[in-house]
């Protein structure tokens, strides 16, 4: 018994030594920001629900005057791509790529370049059965779900990265 709490407390001590923090919420060098995009874009919708979700950044509403934005992020493109990479020997599709593919920029009212135009691309590979077509598109939306999130993690941690406006 006494050797488990020795255990687990030098456990606990090495953890603290080692710099070890639970990840925060990130802190932006901005107050408020205009998204602008396609309105029914999900990518953009889960993006601004991400930015306003802590409280510390204000989201302003599509419309809005952007000179009354302190930066304005732009998502001009969200594309979704279904390629075919394997066949069987009778030509019959067995695998595709899945591939969500966005590009960015953050710049002031002013025109002002904070991050140059950039794009972000997330792909993956699903096999695919006739037999189980309805569930191969679930797994699809499910994938591409992912892919969504994934860009808005990466969107997020690079306008946290940004220092100044």
């Amino acid at each position: 018994m006494k050797r488990r709490l020795l255990l687990s407390s030098g456990a606990a001590v090495l953890l603290s030594g080692c710099g070890f923090q639970l990840r925060k919420a990130p802190d932006f060098a901005f107050d408020n920001i205009l998204v602008t995009g396609d309105v029914n874009s999900g990518l953009a919708n889960q993006l601004r629900r991400q930015l306003a979700a802590d409280g510390r950044v204000r989201v302003l509403p599509s419309g809005t005057d952007p000179t009354k934005a302190q930066v304005i992020l732009d998502l001009p493109v969200e594309q979704r791509e279904k390629v075919v990479v394997g066949l069987n020997a009778s030509g019959q599709v067995r695998e595709f790529q899945l591939r969500l593919r966005t590009r960015f920029r953050l710049r002031t009212p002013q025109g002002r370049e904070l991050i140059p135009e950039t794009e972000l691309l997330q792909q993956r590979d699903i096999s695919f059965n006739e037999s189980a077509v309805l569930a191969k598109e679930q797994e699809e939306s499910l994938l591409y779900r992912d892919m969504q999130n994934d860009i808005v993690q990466q969107l997020m941690r690079r306008l946290a990265a940004l220092k100044a406006v």
